[in-house]
Protein backbone atom coordinates (compact mmCIF):
# COMPACT_ATOMS: atom_id res chain seq x y z
CA UNK A 1 0.00 0.00 0.00
CA UNK A 2 3.12 2.30 0.79
CA UNK A 3 4.29 1.28 -2.63
CA UNK A 4 0.94 2.42 -4.17
CA UNK A 5 1.08 5.75 -2.73
CA UNK A 6 4.47 6.52 -3.48
CA UNK A 7 2.94 5.86 -7.29
CA UNK A 8 0.63 7.74 -7.18
CA UNK A 9 2.61 10.89 -5.58
CA UNK A 10 5.42 10.43 -8.31
CA UNK A 11 2.38 10.06 -11.36
CA UNK A 12 0.70 13.44 -9.70
CA UNK A 13 3.00 16.65 -10.99
CA UNK A 14 0.92 18.46 -8.75
CA UNK A 15 2.58 16.50 -5.46
CA UNK A 16 6.34 16.59 -6.87
CA UNK A 17 8.74 18.59 -5.24
CA UNK A 18 10.90 18.65 -8.03
CA UNK A 19 8.40 21.47 -10.05
CA UNK A 20 10.35 24.76 -11.36
CA UNK A 21 10.19 27.24 -8.74
CA UNK A 22 11.57 30.05 -10.61
CA UNK A 23 9.15 32.27 -13.19
CA UNK A 24 8.27 35.96 -12.86
CA UNK A 25 7.12 37.19 -9.44
CA UNK A 26 4.05 38.08 -10.59
CA UNK A 27 2.89 34.44 -10.94
CA UNK A 28 3.58 33.92 -7.67
CA UNK A 29 2.14 37.21 -5.86
CA UNK A 30 -1.22 35.86 -7.95
CA UNK A 31 -0.88 32.71 -6.43
CA UNK A 32 -1.26 33.23 -3.39
CA UNK A 33 -4.64 35.03 -3.83
CA UNK A 34 -5.88 31.94 -5.39
CA UNK A 35 -7.41 29.33 -3.48
CA UNK A 36 -7.26 25.46 -3.21
CA UNK A 37 -10.61 25.16 -5.22
CA UNK A 38 -10.04 27.64 -7.73
CA UNK A 39 -6.81 26.41 -8.93
CA UNK A 40 -8.03 22.55 -8.96
CA UNK A 41 -10.84 24.36 -11.79
CA UNK A 42 -7.64 26.26 -13.46
CA UNK A 43 -5.86 23.19 -13.82
CA UNK A 44 -9.23 20.95 -14.54
CA UNK A 45 -10.29 23.27 -17.39
CA UNK A 46 -6.97 23.04 -18.90
CA UNK A 47 -6.80 19.07 -18.70
CA UNK A 48 -9.72 19.23 -20.03
CA UNK A 49 -8.64 21.40 -22.89
CA UNK A 50 -6.46 18.93 -23.80
CA UNK A 51 -9.00 15.94 -23.67
CA UNK A 52 -10.01 14.78 -26.97
CA UNK A 53 -14.01 14.59 -26.78
CA UNK A 54 -13.63 11.84 -29.70
CA UNK A 55 -10.09 10.52 -28.87
CA UNK A 56 -8.33 8.54 -32.01
CA UNK A 57 -7.51 5.53 -30.17
CA UNK A 58 -5.15 2.18 -31.28
CA UNK A 59 -7.23 -0.68 -32.53
CA UNK A 60 -5.92 -2.59 -29.39
CA UNK A 61 -8.27 -0.32 -27.12
CA UNK A 62 -11.17 -1.44 -25.83
CA UNK A 63 -13.88 1.19 -24.33
CA UNK A 64 -15.97 0.51 -21.15
CA UNK A 65 -18.62 2.55 -19.56
CA UNK A 66 -19.95 2.78 -15.63
CA UNK A 67 -23.54 3.74 -14.93
CA UNK A 68 -22.26 6.96 -13.52
CA UNK A 69 -20.67 7.92 -16.54
CA UNK A 70 -17.62 7.12 -16.41
CA UNK A 71 -15.48 6.17 -19.04
CA UNK A 72 -12.43 3.61 -18.82
CA UNK A 73 -10.45 2.68 -21.82
CA UNK A 74 -8.23 -0.96 -21.79
CA UNK A 75 -4.98 -1.10 -23.79
CA UNK A 76 -4.61 -4.41 -24.70
CA UNK A 77 -0.85 -5.20 -24.80
CA UNK A 78 1.60 -7.90 -25.73
CA UNK A 79 4.43 -7.27 -22.93
CA UNK A 80 7.70 -7.81 -25.39
CA UNK A 81 5.94 -5.29 -27.73
CA UNK A 82 7.41 -2.21 -28.88
CA UNK A 83 4.18 -1.35 -30.66
CA UNK A 84 2.19 -1.54 -27.47
CA UNK A 85 4.49 0.66 -25.89
CA UNK A 86 3.27 3.14 -28.40
CA UNK A 87 -0.53 2.20 -28.13
CA UNK A 88 -0.33 3.44 -24.07
CA UNK A 89 1.12 6.42 -24.86
CA UNK A 90 -1.03 7.45 -27.37
CA UNK A 91 -4.16 7.08 -25.31
CA UNK A 92 -2.87 8.80 -22.49
CA UNK A 93 -2.19 11.54 -24.59
CA UNK A 94 -5.48 11.01 -26.19
CA UNK A 95 -7.77 10.94 -22.94
CA UNK A 96 -6.00 12.74 -20.26
CA UNK A 97 -6.96 10.20 -17.80
CA UNK A 98 -8.08 10.82 -14.08
CA UNK A 99 -6.45 7.33 -13.10
CA UNK A 100 -4.07 5.14 -14.71
CA UNK A 101 -4.38 1.20 -13.99
CA UNK A 102 -1.47 -1.30 -14.52
CA UNK A 103 -1.89 -4.87 -14.21
CA UNK A 104 1.21 -5.13 -11.85
CA UNK A 105 0.97 -5.86 -8.18
CA UNK A 106 3.24 -4.42 -5.06
CA UNK A 107 5.77 -7.88 -6.08
CA UNK A 108 6.46 -6.45 -8.70
CA UNK A 109 6.62 -2.72 -9.08
CA UNK A 110 10.40 -2.71 -8.92
CA UNK A 111 10.14 -3.13 -12.92
CA UNK A 112 8.62 0.85 -12.98
CA UNK A 113 11.93 2.09 -11.83
CA UNK A 114 14.35 0.09 -13.97
CA UNK A 115 16.04 1.00 -16.82
CA UNK A 116 15.50 -1.27 -19.78
CA UNK A 117 19.49 -2.67 -19.67
CA UNK A 118 19.07 -3.26 -15.35
CA UNK A 119 15.97 -5.30 -16.14
CA UNK A 120 17.26 -7.36 -18.89
CA UNK A 121 20.53 -8.48 -17.03
CA UNK A 122 18.03 -8.89 -14.04
CA UNK A 123 15.43 -11.08 -16.48
CA UNK A 124 18.34 -13.23 -18.08
CA UNK A 125 20.15 -14.19 -14.45
CA UNK A 126 18.40 -16.52 -12.86
CA UNK A 127 20.67 -18.20 -9.77
CA UNK A 128 20.44 -19.71 -6.59
CA UNK A 129 20.53 -16.49 -4.65
CA UNK A 130 17.46 -15.39 -6.64
CA UNK A 131 15.68 -18.69 -5.91
CA UNK A 132 16.35 -18.71 -2.31
CA UNK A 133 14.98 -14.80 -2.12
CA UNK A 134 11.63 -16.20 -4.18
CA UNK A 135 11.13 -19.45 -1.67
CA UNK A 136 11.64 -17.10 1.06
CA UNK A 137 9.01 -14.58 0.11
CA UNK A 138 6.34 -17.13 -1.06
CA UNK A 139 7.07 -20.50 -0.13
CA UNK A 140 9.09 -23.68 -1.61
CA UNK A 141 6.03 -24.37 -4.01
CA UNK A 142 5.01 -21.01 -4.88
CA UNK A 143 8.73 -19.90 -5.39
CA UNK A 144 9.54 -22.47 -7.13
CA UNK A 145 6.68 -21.52 -9.46
CA UNK A 146 7.52 -18.14 -9.64
CA UNK A 147 11.23 -19.13 -10.53
CA UNK A 148 10.01 -21.47 -13.70
CA UNK A 149 7.11 -19.05 -14.86
CA UNK A 150 10.88 -15.89 -14.82
CA UNK A 151 12.61 -19.03 -16.76
CA UNK A 152 9.69 -18.81 -19.25
CA UNK A 153 10.27 -14.75 -18.97
CA UNK A 154 13.70 -15.04 -19.43
CA UNK A 155 13.84 -17.58 -22.43
CA UNK A 156 11.32 -14.44 -24.61
CA UNK A 157 13.73 -11.83 -23.58
CA UNK A 158 17.12 -13.87 -24.73
CA UNK A 159 15.54 -14.63 -27.69
CA UNK A 160 13.91 -11.31 -28.30
CA UNK A 161 16.60 -9.23 -26.55
CA UNK A 162 13.99 -6.84 -25.06
CA UNK A 163 12.94 -6.70 -21.39
CA UNK A 164 9.02 -7.49 -20.26
CA UNK A 165 6.70 -4.75 -18.76
CA UNK A 166 8.14 -1.28 -21.58
CA UNK A 167 4.33 -0.46 -21.97
CA UNK A 168 3.71 -0.34 -17.79
CA UNK A 169 7.10 1.66 -17.83
CA UNK A 170 5.55 4.16 -20.56
CA UNK A 171 2.23 4.36 -18.99
CA UNK A 172 3.76 5.72 -15.57
CA UNK A 173 6.01 8.43 -17.38
CA UNK A 174 2.91 9.28 -19.66
CA UNK A 175 0.81 9.31 -15.81
CA UNK A 176 3.56 11.70 -14.46
CA UNK A 177 2.74 14.32 -17.54
CA UNK A 178 -0.90 14.60 -16.53
CA UNK A 179 -2.41 16.94 -13.68
CA UNK A 180 -3.98 15.17 -11.11
CA UNK A 181 -3.53 11.53 -13.00
CA UNK A 182 -3.03 8.93 -10.47
CA UNK A 183 -1.09 5.56 -10.62
CA UNK A 184 -2.83 1.87 -9.41
CA UNK A 185 -1.63 -1.09 -8.97
CA UNK A 186 -4.56 -3.14 -10.67
CA UNK A 187 -2.77 -7.11 -10.17
CA UNK A 188 -3.52 -9.55 -7.57
CA UNK A 189 -0.77 -10.12 -5.55
CA UNK A 190 1.59 -12.87 -7.50
CA UNK A 191 1.86 -14.97 -3.99
CA UNK A 192 -1.41 -14.76 -3.71
CA UNK A 193 -2.02 -15.94 -7.10
CA UNK A 194 1.06 -18.90 -7.12
CA UNK A 195 0.15 -20.25 -3.70
CA UNK A 196 -3.84 -20.71 -5.38
CA UNK A 197 -2.64 -22.25 -8.33
CA UNK A 198 0.18 -24.46 -6.45
CA UNK A 199 -3.06 -25.73 -4.24
CA UNK A 200 -5.07 -26.38 -7.60
CA UNK A 201 -2.49 -29.08 -8.86
CA UNK A 202 -2.09 -32.98 -8.07
CA UNK A 203 1.34 -33.85 -7.48
CA UNK A 204 1.95 -35.13 -10.93
CA UNK A 205 -0.09 -32.25 -12.69
CA UNK A 206 3.14 -30.15 -10.59
CA UNK A 207 5.65 -32.68 -11.52
CA UNK A 208 4.45 -32.32 -15.47
CA UNK A 209 3.70 -28.45 -15.00
CA UNK A 210 8.07 -27.92 -13.98
CA UNK A 211 8.75 -30.70 -16.38
CA UNK A 212 7.39 -28.32 -19.31
CA UNK A 213 8.67 -25.26 -17.95
CA UNK A 214 12.67 -27.17 -17.15
CA UNK A 215 12.76 -27.66 -20.87
CA UNK A 216 11.44 -24.36 -22.93
CA UNK A 217 13.69 -23.67 -25.89
CA UNK A 218 11.38 -23.19 -28.90
CA UNK A 219 13.19 -19.82 -30.29
CA UNK A 220 10.69 -16.80 -30.67
CA UNK A 221 10.47 -13.59 -33.18
CA UNK A 222 9.80 -10.30 -33.15
CA UNK A 223 6.95 -10.93 -35.76
CA UNK A 224 5.42 -13.86 -33.43
CA UNK A 225 5.32 -11.15 -30.90
CA UNK A 226 3.39 -8.88 -33.10
CA UNK A 227 1.28 -11.71 -34.08
CA UNK A 228 0.52 -12.22 -30.94
CA UNK A 229 -1.54 -8.93 -30.30
CA UNK A 230 -4.47 -10.78 -30.49
CA UNK A 231 -3.30 -12.72 -27.62
CA UNK A 232 -0.56 -11.73 -25.10
CA UNK A 233 2.77 -13.82 -25.94
CA UNK A 234 3.54 -14.96 -22.64
CA UNK A 235 -0.11 -15.69 -21.41
CA UNK A 236 0.08 -17.52 -24.90
CA UNK A 237 2.76 -19.93 -23.50
CA UNK A 238 1.40 -20.36 -20.42
CA UNK A 239 -1.90 -20.96 -22.12
CA UNK A 240 -0.33 -24.03 -24.33
CA UNK A 241 1.86 -25.23 -21.45
CA UNK A 242 -1.51 -25.29 -18.68
CA UNK A 243 -3.98 -26.22 -21.46
CA UNK A 244 -3.82 -29.52 -19.32
CA UNK A 245 -4.85 -28.12 -16.14
CA UNK A 246 -7.96 -25.99 -16.38
CA UNK A 247 -7.99 -25.26 -12.60
CA UNK A 248 -5.01 -23.83 -13.18
CA UNK A 249 -5.99 -21.42 -16.29
CA UNK A 250 -8.74 -20.09 -13.58
CA UNK A 251 -5.96 -19.17 -11.16
CA UNK A 252 -3.71 -17.85 -13.44
CA UNK A 253 -5.61 -16.18 -16.03
CA UNK A 254 -9.78 -16.21 -15.17
CA UNK A 255 -9.22 -15.28 -11.75
CA UNK A 256 -6.69 -12.27 -12.42
CA UNK A 257 -9.54 -11.09 -15.33
CA UNK A 258 -11.90 -10.67 -11.86
CA UNK A 259 -8.97 -9.02 -10.18
CA UNK A 260 -8.69 -6.34 -12.47
CA UNK A 261 -11.93 -5.95 -13.51
CA UNK A 262 -12.80 -4.99 -9.86
CA UNK A 263 -9.55 -2.78 -9.52
CA UNK A 264 -10.56 -0.83 -12.68
CA UNK A 265 -14.28 -0.27 -11.66
CA UNK A 266 -12.82 0.96 -8.17
CA UNK A 267 -10.66 3.43 -9.69
CA UNK A 268 -13.49 4.53 -12.23
CA UNK A 269 -15.40 6.05 -9.39
CA UNK A 270 -16.61 9.61 -10.12
CA UNK A 271 -14.16 12.24 -8.71
CA UNK A 272 -15.25 14.91 -6.07
CA UNK A 273 -14.71 18.41 -6.88
CA UNK A 274 -12.60 20.47 -3.87
CA UNK A 275 -15.00 23.05 -2.05
CA UNK A 276 -14.43 26.38 -1.59
CA UNK A 277 -16.14 25.98 2.57
CA UNK A 278 -17.69 23.57 4.06
CA UNK A 279 -21.51 24.62 3.74
CA UNK A 280 -20.47 24.22 -0.32
CA UNK A 281 -22.73 21.23 -1.49
CA UNK A 282 -20.53 18.24 -2.63
CA UNK A 283 -19.91 18.30 -6.48
CA UNK A 284 -18.62 15.08 -8.66
CA UNK A 285 -17.87 14.43 -12.14
CA UNK A 286 -17.31 11.16 -14.15
CA UNK A 287 -13.89 9.67 -14.09
CA UNK A 288 -11.69 8.63 -17.12
CA UNK A 289 -9.18 5.75 -16.32
CA UNK A 290 -6.86 4.01 -18.69
CA UNK A 291 -5.76 -0.02 -17.88
CA UNK A 292 -3.16 -1.10 -19.25
CA UNK A 293 -3.32 -5.03 -19.32
CA UNK A 294 -2.34 -7.91 -21.43
CA UNK A 295 -4.31 -8.33 -23.91
CA UNK A 296 -5.07 -12.26 -22.79
CA UNK A 297 -6.96 -10.26 -19.91
CA UNK A 298 -8.96 -8.08 -22.28
CA UNK A 299 -12.01 -10.52 -22.93
CA UNK A 300 -12.55 -11.39 -19.20
CA UNK A 301 -12.64 -7.98 -18.33
CA UNK A 302 -15.44 -7.72 -20.89
CA UNK A 303 -17.62 -10.63 -19.83
CA UNK A 304 -16.89 -9.75 -15.87
CA UNK A 305 -17.34 -5.48 -16.75
CA UNK A 306 -21.25 -5.22 -15.65
CA UNK A 307 -21.46 -8.25 -13.01
CA UNK A 308 -21.57 -7.23 -9.41
CA UNK A 309 -17.72 -8.70 -8.54
CA UNK A 310 -16.74 -10.00 -4.55
CA UNK A 311 -12.84 -10.18 -4.70
CA UNK A 312 -12.47 -12.05 -1.24
CA UNK A 313 -12.72 -15.33 -2.02
CA UNK A 314 -10.27 -15.23 -4.74
CA UNK A 315 -7.88 -13.41 -2.17
CA UNK A 316 -7.96 -16.75 0.07
CA UNK A 317 -5.37 -18.78 0.25
CA UNK A 318 -6.05 -22.77 0.69
CA UNK A 319 -4.19 -24.94 3.31
CA UNK A 320 -1.67 -27.35 1.85
CA UNK A 321 -3.19 -30.54 0.40
CA UNK A 322 -1.50 -34.22 1.15
CA UNK A 323 0.07 -34.20 -2.60
CA UNK A 324 1.55 -30.67 -1.87
CA UNK A 325 3.32 -31.64 1.22
CA UNK A 326 4.92 -34.73 -0.11
CA UNK A 327 6.23 -32.62 -2.88
CA UNK A 328 7.84 -30.16 -0.76
CA UNK A 329 9.46 -32.92 1.03
CA UNK A 330 10.56 -33.99 -2.23
CA UNK A 331 11.62 -31.42 -3.59
CA UNK A 332 13.40 -30.22 -0.56
CA UNK A 333 15.14 -33.63 0.02
CA UNK A 334 16.71 -33.25 -3.85
CA UNK A 335 18.02 -29.80 -2.91
CA UNK A 336 19.45 -30.46 0.44
CA UNK A 337 20.83 -33.88 -1.49
CA UNK A 338 22.28 -32.11 -4.03
CA UNK A 339 23.42 -29.11 -1.80
CA UNK A 340 25.25 -31.98 0.63
CA UNK A 341 26.82 -33.64 -2.82
CA UNK A 342 27.93 -30.26 -3.78
CA UNK A 343 29.70 -29.43 -0.35
CA UNK A 344 31.37 -33.21 -0.62
CA UNK A 345 32.93 -33.14 -3.76
CA UNK A 346 33.83 -29.09 -3.15
CA UNK A 347 36.05 -30.33 0.08
CA UNK A 348 37.23 -33.44 -1.92
CA UNK A 349 38.87 -31.15 -4.49
CA UNK A 350 39.75 -28.96 -1.65
CA UNK A 351 41.83 -31.85 0.18
CA UNK A 352 43.15 -32.43 -3.06
CA UNK A 353 44.53 -29.30 -4.11
CA UNK A 354 46.13 -29.03 -0.51
CA UNK A 355 47.68 -31.88 -0.85
CA UNK A 356 49.33 -31.15 -4.52
CA UNK A 357 51.39 -27.97 -3.26
CA UNK A 358 54.74 -28.27 -2.78
CA UNK A 359 54.26 -26.87 0.77
CA UNK A 360 52.13 -29.10 1.49
CA UNK A 361 53.91 -32.23 -0.02
CA UNK A 362 57.53 -31.21 2.04
CA UNK A 363 55.52 -30.54 5.08
CA UNK A 364 54.19 -34.56 4.77
CA UNK A 365 57.68 -35.22 3.91
CA UNK A 366 59.43 -34.01 6.93
CA UNK A 367 56.25 -35.89 9.17
CA UNK A 368 57.31 -39.42 7.61
CA UNK A 369 60.38 -38.62 8.13
CA UNK A 370 60.06 -37.72 11.72
CA UNK A 371 57.83 -41.05 12.06
CA UNK A 372 60.45 -42.82 10.69
CA UNK A 373 63.24 -41.97 12.84
CA UNK A 374 61.11 -42.86 16.02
Amino acid sequence: MQEEQQLEAAADPMSSSDAPEDGPKETSSVSQNISDAEAFKILLEMKMKKRQKKPSLPSTVTELDTKDGSKVYVVGTAHFSDSSKKDVVKTIQEVQPDVVVVELCQYRVSMLKMDERTLLKEAKEINLEKLQQAIKQNGVMSGLMQMLLLKVSAHITEQLGMAPGGEFREAFKEASKVPFCKFHLGDRPIPVTFKRAIAALSFWQKVKLAWGLCFLSDPISKDDVEKCKQKDLLEQMMAEMIGEFPDLHRTIVSERDIYLTYMLKQAAKQIELPRASETEPRRYIPAVVVGVVGMGHVPGIEKNWNSDLNIQEIMSVPPPSASSKIFKLVVKATVFGLMGYGCYRIGQRTVQFILSMPAAQSYLQKLTEIRSQH
